[in-house]
């Protein structure tokens, strides 16, 4: 039955794009269908093609239906800043962006994969932040924490958030962004005793990672499994 599942981070660069990406190439050896979205990306490059994201190109590259880039990335920005602010005069719509997911979800996958862009609170507009969105989908969350001084706060915070929306964390993947962090485990630790969600894996640091790599820290049966459809 097919699974739903939006990917979000403590923080800018936490590492959503590595661990979707992962989780994809994971589903893909299983042979299982996948769909990727990245409906907000600001921080686009001008191409003859027009406004492209690496994220976005990535979560396309591995994901298994190929949709086009406008299906997969409806709202590209150029500058890398809060999407609010990058949109300058264009008006963003938490309905209008939520319109978009479902019409590319209508496509037939086994799994769908829907990454925010920043953290949970990224304001939208005056009144909406990217959690608006989340709340509209009505799917359940991964969180994706980023391991660095500081991060036991902010993913607390995220997970607190998240919960006070009334959205499900579907699992939690701590990624080690900082190689010179200090006393990695026992925030891993930390964390898992005050998480109630399932940890999917924790990816070291990885010199010049790949999904490929990442893939062999994280255990998809733990999505597949525990959510339905």
């Amino acid at each position: 039955m097919a699974k739903a599942f939006f990917v979000t981070g403590t923080d800018t660069d936490a590492g959503k794009t590595l661990v979707s990406c992962a989780l994809l190439h994971l589903a893909a050896q299983q042979s299982l269908n996948t769909i990727a979205l990245k409906p907000i990306a600001a921080g686009c490059e001008q191409t003859d093609d027009g406004l492209r994201n690496a994220d976005a190109l990535a979560l396309q590259g591995y994901a298994t239906v190929k949709l086009s880039y406008d299906q997969v990335n409806p709202v590209a920005l150029k500058e890398p800043i809060a999407p609010h602010i990058a949109a300058g005069f264009r008006q963003l719509s938490a309905d209008r962006i939520a319109s978009y997911c479902r019409g590319a979800m209508l496509q037939s996958a086994d799994i769908y994969l829907i990454e925010g862009a920043g953290g949970w609170r990224v304001p939208l507009n005056p009144r909406e932040s990217l959690s608006h969105l989340v709340k509209q989908l009505d799917i359940p969350v991964i969180l994706v924490v980023g391991m660095k001084l500081g991060c036991l706060n902010h993913a607390l915070l995220t997970a607190e958030a998240i919960a006070r929306d009334g959205l499900p964390i579907a699992g939690w993947v701590a990624t080690q962004v900082d190689p010179n962090m200090l006393n990695v485990n026992e925030n891993l630790t930390a964390l898992k005793q005050r998480f109630h969600a399932p940890l999917i894996g924790f990816v070291p640091w990885l010199e010049d990672s790949t999904p490929e790599q990442a893939a062999q820290y994280l255990d998809l049966s733990i999505l597949i499994s525990s959510q339905k459809s």
